[in-house]
């Protein structure tokens, strides 16, 4: 049964370039360490939210859980009907005080704002207030429900992707009950240990459901790491942990779409012009000169097509192309950009010979198209 938990893996591989190790090892620490609920504890919740106990609620009801996070923890049951699922139950007084660490650090943010000049070059108001946004709704179970069935309805018609389903009756802001997932995870050694032709249709797979998520649906899950996908005996892939999310509408898509396009030319020119549609400060310098830099930065992709082309460290020099020009890119962005590069780095530790940006291909596209 895939536990519904969250895992430092992918998070480590792209954090590297901008963390030193020994804080990248902290940092998981705290996110993979984190001590249970009680049973007492959680039985109380099933209580308040259902009227009873887990055996009311449920036919049965596993007290040991299957996975612990920040936030809350997981646990096997069934349905009266037999059906097997997992209640994620959210963790009692966590709001209080991750709605006063949100307050500090917007507090913060403001400050910077103004007494700091290189916040210039990362617009920190904005990305913290995303951030903020992002974690209250992770904390409310009713918006990841809500969440997951869009995906299911959005996915309905793909046999390789598997969303879960809700079962409202059991339900609320601080309850979730899902189906159950069952397969191991997209890191595991059995999967990557597959055959190279499984390897390779798997992360077509999962690459694909990205792109349709950017391009196509305009909402994604902007948290894919190894430990919320799985591959099924089936072979198709079981997505789960639907808080983290984000929403593109249809002109930043077409602005995607064009940079892609810029890329997939090799028009250092076109490139520099499309990242300016995607910032919120337009020009804030010498525009001439980020031509330049791009110029000179693209030179080492020339004669490379954009399937044959990295995204991951080609996203992190763009990132510092711009902020050596102090031009902030849209808030959003930093969630997608995240998305993306973990969407590549699991596809690169499945099959070594993944390029994210081949699948991307057929979305280059120029902005009227």
């Amino acid at each position: 049964m895939a536990p519904h938990s969250s895992s430092s893996a992918s998070y480590s591989q792209h954090a590297r370039t901008f963390f030193p190790r020994q804080h990248i090892a902290a940092l998981a620490r705290l996110q993979d360490d984190v001590p249970p609920l009680v049973p007492e504890q959680v039985r109380t919740i099933i209580e308040q939210e259902f009227g009873g106990f887990p055996d009311v609620a449920f036919a049965t009801f596993m007290d040991a859980p299957l996975a612990s996070a920040s936030i809350g923890q997981a646990h096997a049951a069934t349905l009266d009907d037999g059906t097997s699922v997992v209640v994620k139950v959210r963790s009692p007084g966590v709001v209080a005080p991750v709605q006063e660490d949100l307050e500090i650090l917007q507090n913060l943010a403001h400050q910077a704002s103004r007494n700091w000049a290189a916040q210039a070059d990362y617009n920190v108001e904005a990305i913290v207030s995303t951030f903020a946004a992002t974690l209250r709704a992770e904390r409310d179970y009713l918006v990841e429900g809500r969440n997951a069935k869009r995906f299911a309805q959005n996915f309905a018609h793909d046999t390789g992707v598997h969303i879960p389903k809700i079962y409202w009756s059991t339900t609320t802001s601080r309850a979730l009950t899902m189906e159950s997932i069952y397969g191991q995870r997209i890191d595991d050694a059995q999967v990557t240990g597959l055959p190279v032709v499984d390897r390779d249709r798997l992360t077509t797979t999962a690459a694909k459901a990205a792109a349709q998520k950017i391009f196509e649906d305009g909402f994604f899950h902007a948290d894919p790491h190894p430990g919320n996908l799985f591959v099924e005996a089936t072979g198709r892939i079981g997505l789960i942990d639907f808080g983290m999310v984000g929403e593109l509408d249809e002109q930043l898509q077409k602005r995607l779409g064009k940079l892609l396009l810029a890329f997939s030319r090799n028009n250092p020119e076109r490139i520099s012009h499309a990242l300016l549609g995607l910032s919120v400060n337009w020009c804030a310098s010498d525009c001439g000169g980020l031509r330049q830099d791009m110029a000179d930065f693209m030179q080492q992709y020339r004669g490379r097509r954009l399937g044959e082309i990295r995204l991951a460290p080609l996203i992190v020099e763009m990132v510092t192309i711009l902020r050596t020009h102090h031009i902030q890119l849209l808030s959003g962005i930093a969630l997608l950009t995240k998305m993306v590069t973990m969407t590549e780095g699991n596809g690169v530790g499945l099959h070594p010979g993944f390029n994210l940006g081949e699948v991307l291909k057929p979305y280059a596209r120029p902005a009227g198209s």
